[in-house]
């Protein structure tokens, strides 16, 4: 049973089985209720059968005398975030993902997610990692383990944090390690697809291999990041400044240890004293809309920086959204060992 199933009962089971699904269910206790074809019906609480039985109805009625039929949902791929704020705003803790044809297909439960965003996310995950051999002779990177679980898979914790559970993973070099491990999703409630890249296409090329993005918006990231990037702040950034692409950054600061002097034509217009100058560098992780996606083409290596290039020349709006906490690329033997040390006092998922 996936663990939003929890959740998902059968019209037709007894009432006093439903009792117990939701004393099970303890802080959680709310069941959806579906006919056979998993369509949602209505919903049920303790509150539900409570006000039943005092209205005269007993175990042996049928439980549709008992639910609420009009309970809240969304639906995949034609919500928006504004409506999950709300949601939340208003203590709706617990409430079901349908299909177009209202069939139930996950759960959003506040308890242990902190958004539900209207976003589908591919991860890159098809590189040799030479710097870190020999670790990645017989193993990807991706799948190295930090602490006490793959590099890849924190990464994917964190983005079901925030609601995302359309998942893509682009694989190549020992790809088949990682549909190993990985699998379809389906034990932690989400969906993960992969593309195999014939021949590397750069960091940006495999988002021509997928068409079949449920949502309006992608979010793309390299599999050997470690950090607690606060996703659904991003995707406020990207909607507050009307973006068509922004990628997330890392601030580095340059401490000049000299005065720095302005100069216009040889002629000094000024001093700094030992200025501090702050520059960003890509950090690996970006959001963009869906449409640009037919902007990249196919079978051919294409980078993220060439398509923020295109964009750019062609008068869209690309935004560098700041990081401001914990990002790590675990690309060398030290970053690696830094990683094993920083996982013991972060939370990333």
């Amino acid at each position: 049973m996936q663990p939003f199933e929890r959740h998902i009962a059968n019209i037709d089971i007894p009432v006093r089985e439903s009792l117990k699904r939701l004393d099970i269910l303890a802080s959680d206790a709310i069941l959806f209720l579906v006919d056979d074809n998993n369509t949602l019906l209505g919903s049920l609480t303790d509150g539900d059968l409570r006000r039943g039985f005092i209205n005269g109805m007993s175990f042996d009625d049928h439980l549709s005398e008992f639910i609420q039929p009009n309970p809240k949902f969304i639906q995949k791929g034609r919500y928006n975030l504004k409506e999950i704020i709300e949601l939340r705003k208003r203590h709706f803790t617990v409430f079901p993902v349908v299909n177009t044809h209202m069939q139930v297909i996950n759960v959003v439960n506040f308890r242990h997610q902190k958004s539900y965003l209207p976003v589908d996310a591919l991860i890159m995950a098809g590189g040799r990692g030479e710097r870190l051999r020999p670790l990645t002779d017989t193993t990807p990177k991706p799948l190295l383990k930090i602490g006490q679980k793959p590099i890849i898979e924190y990464n994917i914790d964190r983005l079901n944090l925030y609601g995302i559970d359309d998942i893509w993973i682009s694989i190549r070099y020992l790809g088949e390690q990682l549909v190993d491990y990985l699998k379809s999703g389906a034990e932690k409630s989400i969906r993960i697809k992969y593309v195999w890249e014939e021949i590397p296409l750069g960091t940006a090329g495999a988002l021509a291999l997928i068409d079949d993005f449920i949502h309006d918006y992608v979010l793309m990231m390299n599999s050997d990041l470690l950090t607690d990037i606060d996703f659904e702040d991003l995707f406020l950034f990207f909607e507050e400044n009307e973006a068509d692409f922004a990628v997330a950054c890392i601030p580095y600061q340059v401490n000049i240890p000299y005065a720095v002097m302005e100069t216009e034509n040889k002629v000094v217009k000024g001093l700094k004293e030992k200025p501090i100058y702050t520059h960003y560098s890509n950090a690996g992780i970006y959001l963009m809309k869906r449409e640009i996606l037919d902007k990249i083409p196919k079978d051919t290596v294409y980078n993220a920086t060439d398509l923020m290039e295109r964009l750019i020349e062609e008068g869209k709006k690309v935004v560098a959204y700041p990081l401001v906490g914990y990002w790590l690329d675990i690309g060398k033997h030290e970053d690696y060992n830094k990683a094993q040390e920083d996982i013991k006092h972060i939370k990333i998922s």
